[in-house]
């Protein structure tokens, strides 16, 4: 295989045992780097781990892999463990976090860590988890990062080196294999050209706009209709097409908009279809209401995909997707973080999106993570980004600074959570205050911003005592429990503390963990719960109220979640062995999400059954799992597929 510059440098980096951190636009391959590193360890004997976001990509590279090192693969996502001890182990970040903080000797054997998306060290909910990976890497484990530019990535480089007392060097790659040429779709017109766009898109009536402002509310505004675009793209053989959008149900919309169109020859049509169905087949869902629902788009060319799918049928659009035969593709943005997903043309519905408490204009960095599909190495000469502009909701200046500005720099979000404290008391008392200083955090920050960190892990260790997790500077029962349920600590740890845990029945059990795990959508309505469901609810409540009232008092942030009921009636109906169909009647939530919260609810069960508790509550507790873990929900059926 002939490789670019780049990915030389740092193949011949990895092979002098050098740590890595490799960035480079979206497409610029990145993973041949991954490849080799993969490659190179198993020829050598070594074992190597991959980690990634999400689980779905996940189980995209398991694939992947396994097909170019049969047998070699293995896949740990806490809902899925195949073939755990392969020479090539992909898991989630927060799997491979728990291992080297709960038992780092189970690491000894493995030689690399591949981050995928290293960036996401700057995610504002999971950030924490990656930075808690790189501070208690062990020694004798190098690093592949693989991530889209990051501005400040000496700084970051300059902390790992400063905790790491090893090579580590930086990649980095600026050109994009396939340039990307703009194009701005606004008042019904489409323009290749910022000035123009400002000249005509912005003006109102016969008076132009300064670029700082925004079109006044009282301007109408012609609409930017969908059809138009995707007529264009066809007529200018721009397709196919990722068509991003942020809302699941607008994926559909949008589909359904396309009505006349019909892509296909008589041919690709009978190809797509015959390959639609095998794979439907495959995964045995041939019958479900959504295979149905889709397969009059996919006859035509077009697909969508969201999150609120069932898992098997987005692996079915996914893998039609790279044939080339679906035209055009209306998704929401995790789309971007596949791999082989490039398209001729990439069009954002929308230029904002909800960042943590409101609607803003993109960020440089995601709107390049999904401006980065368009353009096919080797097929394209360039991409093509067509932005759908409305005047009154973006600015030309917003427009200029998404598209042209560098992307945002990665930031601490160290934020440990109760378990890893916990975890970390074990090992180091109350020395663990010494662990906050091989943090990015305490690396990268103003002197007040570190003093209050430590207040805030401070905060957390008094609380961890109040509530009786660690007495006499040792962590209790309680605090050993706690230590192996990540995320859901504090109202599980008093649970089972209280002895409630191994007074449930099966169903009650499956109820709870359900409700400690399920957060619902913005604006869903609160269910009447059953007497069963209410009685739950009740405990919950007594327990969590003044534990949040304490966290309100200590100042931490986030506080613990409540658990929600919402989902009760729908998994008592499945655990009774209803269909699955049947039972989303019982809830507004869409069929992926149900599996979503299904299969962590499975996950942390098995976390629980991990802890030190009885033999009655662990038998309970895998009775519990059986019957909630078949069909759809069976998460390791659908890669044994």
């Amino acid at each position: 295989m002939r490789y670019d510059p780049f990915q030389e440098k740092a193949i011949t980096a990895v092979n002098e045992g050098s740590s890595v951190i490799v960035c480079a636009p979206t497409g610029a391959g990145k993973t041949a780097i991954a490849e080799h590193t993969i490659e190179r360890c198993l020829q050598r004997g070594e074992k190597v781990i991959y980690t990634s976001p999400v689980k779905a990509l996940s189980n995209q590279k398991f694939r992947d892999f396994s097909k170019n090192y049969p047998d070699k693969v293995g896949i740990l996502t806490g809902d899925v463990s195949i073939n755990p001890d392969a020479p090539a182990l992909i898991m989630t970040t927060e799997i491979f976090r728990n291992k080297i903080i709960e038992k780092e000797s189970s690491l000894k054997h493995y030689t690399w860590i591949i981050f995928d998306e290293i960036h996401y060290l700057d995610d504002i909910e999971r950030g924490s988890v990656w930075e808690e990976s790189l501070i208690f890497l062990p020694d004798h484990m190098r690093i592949l990062g693989l991530s889209a530019t990051i501005p400040n990535v000496h700084e970051l480089v300059g902390w790992l080196k400063s905790i790491h007392k090893h090579d580590i060097r930086v990649i980095e790659e600026t050109k994009r294999p396939v340039p990307l040429h703009f194009f701005y779709q606004c008042q019904g017109k489409i323009y290749d050209d910022l000035r123009e766009l400002s000249r005509h898109g912005y003006q109102s009536g016969h008076r132009h706009l300064p670029w700082h402002q925004r079109l006044p509310k009282t301007v109408v505004v012609k609409p930017n209709r969908p059809d138009s675009l995707i007529r264009h793209l066809q007529e200018k053989d721009f397709l196919p097409c990722i068509y991003f959008t942020f809302s699941r149900r607008h994926t559909e919309y949008l589909a359904a908009e396309m009505h006349g169109f019909d892509f296909l020859s008589a041919q690709e049509k009978k190809e797509i279809t015959g390959l639609f169905d095998h794979l439907c087949h495959q995964f045995d869902i041939t019958t479900e209401p959504s295979t149905f629902d889709i397969r009059p788009f996919i006859e035509r060319g077009i697909a969508y995909h969201h999150a609120g799918m069932l898992p098997t049928l987005k692996e079915v659009v996914e893998r039609l997707f790279t044939t080339r035969l679906i035209k055009v593709i209306f998704t929401t943005e995790t789309f971007a973080l596949g791999v082989n997903m490039p398209a001729r043309s990439v069009v954002f519905n929308e230029l904002r999106k909800f960042y943590e408490h409101a609607f803003m204009p993109l960020k440089t960095r995601d709107f390049y993570q999904m401006a980065g599909r368009a353009g096919r190495r080797s097929i394209d000469t360039e991409g093509h980004v067509f932005c759908r502009v409305n005047p009154h909701e973006l600015s030309v200046e917003d427009l200029k600074r998404m598209i042209f500005s560098d992307p945002e720099r990665v930031s601490s979000r160290f934020n440990a959570s109760y378990a890893t404290i916990l975890n970390l008391y074990q090992k180091f008392g109350e020395k663990l205050y010494d662990v906050y200083s091989l943090s990015f955090h305490n690396f990268q920050e103003k002197s007040s911003l570190r003093e209050k960190a430590l207040r805030h892990l401070r905060a957390k260790v008094s609380l961890l005592k109040q509530l009786g997790h660690i007495r006499k500077n040792q962590v209790t029962e309680k605090g050993i429990f706690a230590a192996k349920v990540y995320g859901y600590e504090m109202i599980l740890s008093e649970l089972f503390a209280r002895g409630i845990l191994e007074q449930l029945t099966v169903t009650e059990l499956g109820i709870l963990a359900l409700a400690v795990v399920y957060e619902p959508r913005p604006r869903v309505a609160r269910p009447a719960l059953d007497r069963q469901s209410k009685r739950l609810q009740n405990i919950t409540n007594d327990i969590l109220f003044p534990i949040l009232k304490m966290e309100k008092k200590f100042g931490i942030l986030p506080s613990t979640k409540l658990c929600a009921f919402h989902l009760s009636k729908l998994l008592e109906g499945w655990m009774k062995g209803e269909d699955f169909n049947r039972v989303l009647q019982y809830s507004e939530a869409d069929e992926g999400e149900v599996i979503r919260y299904l299969r962590m609810t499975i996950q942390v069960m098995r976390e629980v059954l991990d802890a030190p508790v009885s033999g009655v509550l662990k038998d309970k507790l895998r009775q519990t799992i059986h019957k909630i873990n078949r069909d759809v929900v069976d998460a390791e059926k659908q890669l044994r597929a």
